[in-house]
């Protein structure tokens, strides 16, 4: 059998999929596709509706191509937010009393009239893996963006989770269980000097 491209491919199937409307069986359509991959397809299509995320030198964060909407947040959900954006490899919750004077700087910039001794309170509870306060703090932020836009393009703005398998020889297999903010990095867009490695404000 001759051996198809992925364009080709692509072609019968988008073929099949109009015969299969053009009949009205979108049951056997969603059969074939599977509902797995039915929601791939659809984070997909988000991707390409993603908006810039702006964020000003006074640490505002603004969705740029939504009309520079605000997403409002407060200093403590604004300072795991970055540190978060800070590390697109993911961080372990577990581990994130190593990312504690990260995590503080960037909670006293943007809390500079805060006491600095209920910032470090607030820090102590943060990376704590026996509290909950990192999960309220993440599960805040998703609300805010929730409220904002559609669930699949939000899944890409919230810190999410992502499990990486890790295999040491034949026999050692261990899970990393990381969180991460997927927004590609191109589209966050940094006011004043960049403090992590993104796309510096030229707009």
């Amino acid at each position: 059998m001759e051996e198809r491209t992925a364009e080709q491919i692509a072609n019968e199937l988008r073929e099949n999929v109009a015969q299969l409307e053009a009949m009205g069986r979108s049951d056997l359509l969603l059969q074939a596709i599977g509902v797995p991959t039915l929601e791939r397809l659809k984070m997909e299509a988000a991707r390409g509706r993603l908006s810039r995320l702006r964020i000003t030198a006074d640490y505002r964060f603004l969705l740029v191509d939504m009309d520079n909407q605000e997403v409002v947040l407060q200093p403590v959900h604004k300072a795991v937010y970055l540190l978060f954006l800070a590390h697109p490899e993911g961080i372990e919750f577990k581990r994130l009393a190593e990312y504690r004077e990260e995590l503080t700087t960037y909670y006293m910039r943007v809390a500079r009239l805060m006491d600095k001794q209920k910032i470090e309170e607030s820090i102590e509870h943060l990376v704590n893996p026996l509290d909950n306060a990192i999960n309220e703090k993440c599960s805040r932020i998703k609300k805010v963006f929730g409220a904002m836009m559609d669930v699949y393009t939000s899944s890409y703005y919230i810190i999410t989770g992502h499990v990486e398998k890790h295999i040491n020889g034949s026999n050692h297999i261990w899970y990393e269980r990381l969180k991460l903010i997927t927004l590609p990095r191109h589209l966050v867009i940094i006011e004043g000097p960049p403090f992590f490695p993104v796309r510096p404000a030229t707009e």
